[in-house]
């Protein structure tokens, strides 16, 4: 984890290794020291594809550290802590949500990063007409990958908020 400017409030940590469901259990390892997870973070860059994630330290951190110490002391070893599939699937939920509303962003920097990009070849050869035809193709081409990606989001997305919704988690 990364200590972020308020170093006792919020903690923010990136899951640069996948999968969701291992960063999920990690906030819930994390729930049981006494950090609980609270969304994006802000200081996330708007169009990475690996946002930060933000941890808010509970008042009660240094008694559930204890406790879980105490009950299970193998844990930071890594050994088990009593998880709850639902608390871990619930956290997945929230996690897929945050990261769903991060699609737009990161695809619409992406296509104006490529139509820029470009713009080198075309100055090299000329703004000719099949020239264009084929940066045109080509852009397309990744506009409709984005689009696709961007229905798979938003489908995530409703699935989890369902899931959220069902469960009685805001």
């Amino acid at each position: 984890m990364r200590d972020s400017s308020q170093a006792s409030e919020r903690h923010d940590a990136r899951n640069l290794q996948r999968p969701w469901r291992r960063f999920s259990a990690f906030a819930y390892v994390a729930e049981q020291y006494g950090y609980r997870y609270d969304g994006l973070s802000p200081l996330s860059p708007k169009g990475s594809p690996n946002p930060y994630f933000a941890f808010r330290r509970l008042p009660d951190a240094p008694q559930r550290a204890a406790w879980s110490a105490q009950h299970y002391p193998t844990a930071p070893e890594g050994g088990r802590l009593p998880e709850t599939q639902r608390d871990v699937d619930l956290l997945h939920a929230r996690i897929m949500v945050d990261y769903s509303l991060t699609h737009r962003r990161r695809g619409l920097t992406a296509l104006l990063v490529l139509l820029v990009a470009m713009l080198i070849p075309l100055s090299q050869i000329g703004f000719s007409g099949p020239s264009l035809l084929v940066c045109g193709a080509v852009w397309l081409f990744f506009a409709g990958l984005w689009l696709t990606g961007l229905s798979l989001a938003r489908r995530r997305y409703a699935k989890y908020s369902r899931l959220l919704r069902d469960s009685g988690v805001d």
